[in-house]
């Protein structure tokens, strides 16, 4: 079974790429970049993918991580693509993921005794 800090970890990268991949882009850009979109939805199902496979005795320490939030948007955003609220990506990837990124920094470092770029 793959090790929980890794789960952890893909959270950490998944974030950082949003942040890179909407660099220097607002809203109107956003929306208008199919492929800017494709790949944040991508990184946003990573980040609720690895929630999923984090414990629940994690979880219930942390219960100031939204983690059933997080799984729940993955859900949606792989089940419904279709009918993706574009605004709440938006929101998700530049609100959310930075502050969930800090989150789990936290507790990688309460955990594991490292910090998210320490192997």
């Amino acid at each position: 079974m793959r090790r929980e800090e890794l789960y952890l970890r893909d959270i950490i990268e998944a974030a950082d790429h949003i942040v890179q991949f909407i660099g220097g882009f607002d809203r109107a850009g956003f929306q208008g970049s199919e492929l800017v979109r494709s790949a944040v939805v991508q990184k946003l199902a990573v980040i609720g993918e690895a929630a999923a496979h984090v414990s629940p005795d994690l979880k219930a320490r942390y219960p100031e991580v939204p983690w059933p939030r997080i799984v729940a948007f993955r859900n949606i955003l792989v089940h419904a693509y279709f009918g993706v609220d574009w605004d709440e990506v938006w929101r998700a990837a530049t609100k959310e993921s930075p502050a969930l990124r800090s989150q789990i920094a936290s507790i990688l470092r309460a955990e594991f005794g490292k910090s998210e770029g320490q192997g």
